[in-house]
């Protein structure tokens, strides 16, 4: 999938005032290319990522995916926007409790109508997964929460993977570990992907860095 953001601003109300986040980006990823979205934290680097998502609306400008604005979509196009044509990989889980981690995993692709056992197995497998299966969130660490977040988003096989400091509640190894699988998932599939991440040495690993400061695109 191909996103485009042309001159976007947004800012949000605060008790002294509006807040200015975003102050006319542009940019672009093109399909199968990966990412990094760097930055200081209030640089605006999860309110980007929340406008290509389209879990919030810019104030002016536009976010293209594939050619169409999503800002122009209602709210039931949004919703099969983020379904089919997006992945979310975002710092709260969001794992539904009363499922088992199988079922976690599942759940958006049959949503999509992608369900594939095969597929979901194997990425079972490489996320460490598999001895979990049965097991609910409630009865996972953080660390395996957030994989099992990463595999129910690759089990979908979206065209753009969003993504906001991924690997964050892992440890190094394997952050570093699940990061290599979601490059190497996502370029197989000409996934793209955007990427937010404090560290260099994960942001290295992509195609293309891009540095957010104050709310600009960083020359």
């Amino acid at each position: 999938m191909q996103l485009s953001i042309e001159n976007v601003t947004k800012s949000y109300t605060t008790p002294e005032g509006p807040v200015e986040v975003l102050r006319g980006i542009d940019l672009m990823v093109i399909a199968g290319e990966s990412v990094a979205l760097t930055g200081e934290s209030g640089s605006g680097k999860s309110t980007l990522l929340h406008l290509a998502a389209g879990l919030d609306a810019a104030d002016s400008g536009k976010v293209m995916a594939n050619g169409r604005d999503i800002s122009r979509l209602d709210e039931g196009d949004l919703a099969q926007y983020r379904r089919k044509e997006v992945g979310l990989v975002f710092q709260q889980f969001n794992l539904v409790p009363s499922l088992d981690v199988a079922a976690n995993i599942s759940f958006h692709a049959k949503l999509a109508d992608r369900h594939d056992a095969k597929w979901q197995a194997e990425l079972m497998e490489k996320l460490g997964l598999s001895a979990l299966s049965k097991r609910y969130p409630e009865q996972l660490s953080g660390g395996q929460q957030q994989r099992v977040a990463i595999a129910r988003t690759l089990a979908a096989r979206p065209g753009m993977i969003l993504a906001d400091e991924p690997t964050g509640n892992l440890d190094e190894a394997t952050g570093d570990a699940v990061l290599d699988l979601m490059l190497t998932l996502s370029r197989g599939a000409g996934c793209s992907l955007l990427l937010v991440t404090h560290s260099e040495r994960l942001a290295a690993k992509l195609d293309r860095k891009v540095l957010l400061r104050q709310g600009r695109i960083a020359t």
